[in-house]
């Protein structure tokens, strides 16, 4: 199928002149999911382990192990090599770990699959990480459509820096005592 993406180059970077989709850098990618979400995100996983074993992944507890023996899974010694970080189990301070990382700016995308259905012994946990992604803009995808959507973008693999906000004002705002 040669020619399948003519013109798509000039697409992107007439629609995002700042982008260079010809340059793949290594991003840091967070992978979560509760216990119903764990076997949507190993298949999610499983079908994308091509592109996932080129980048860094992070991911909490019990959701990590799978993540890495999905990925590990049936590999030759010559294959790939898998960069993945384990944090503590979302329950019990993962994901407030987690957070911290996107605070610090070493998070690039954030992959959760959480159970809208089930309450959570950490919803306060839950809540304070969906609302760290989205004030520090990084791409959160949060069911599986959307990840499709993120992994599949031609700004997936480019030189695509989410805008960053400042903080200044409120960091400087005078507070009545």
């Amino acid at each position: 199928m040669t020619g399948q993406f003519t013109g798509l180059p000039e697409i992107v970077s007439r629609a995002w002149p700042q982008i260079n989709i010809f340059e793949m850098r290594i991003l840091t990618i967070a992978l979560v999911a509760h216990d119903n979400r764990k076997k949507d995100l190993i298949e999610w996983v499983e079908f994308n382990k091509g592109t996932l074993a080129n980048h860094k992944l992070v991911c909490t507890g019990t959701t990590g192990r799978m993540v890495e023996a999905a990925l590990t899974q049936n590999r030759r010694k010559d294959d790939f090599n898998i960069d993945i970080t384990l944090l503590k189990s979302g329950p019990l301070g993962g994901d407030q770990q987690l957070g911290a990382l996107i605070c610090e700016g070493k998070i690039d995308m954030l992959f959760f699959l959480w159970d809208p259905m089930q309450p959570q012994p950490h919803d306060v946990d839950v809540k304070a990480l969906l609302r760290i992604s989205s004030l520090y803009n990084i791409p959160t995808a949060t069911n599986r459509s959307t990840a499709d959507f993120l992994i599949s973008s031609p700004l997936f693999e480019s030189d695509y820096t989410p805008k960053k906000k400042s903080f200044s004002d409120y960091l400087g705002r005078s507070i009545d005592l």
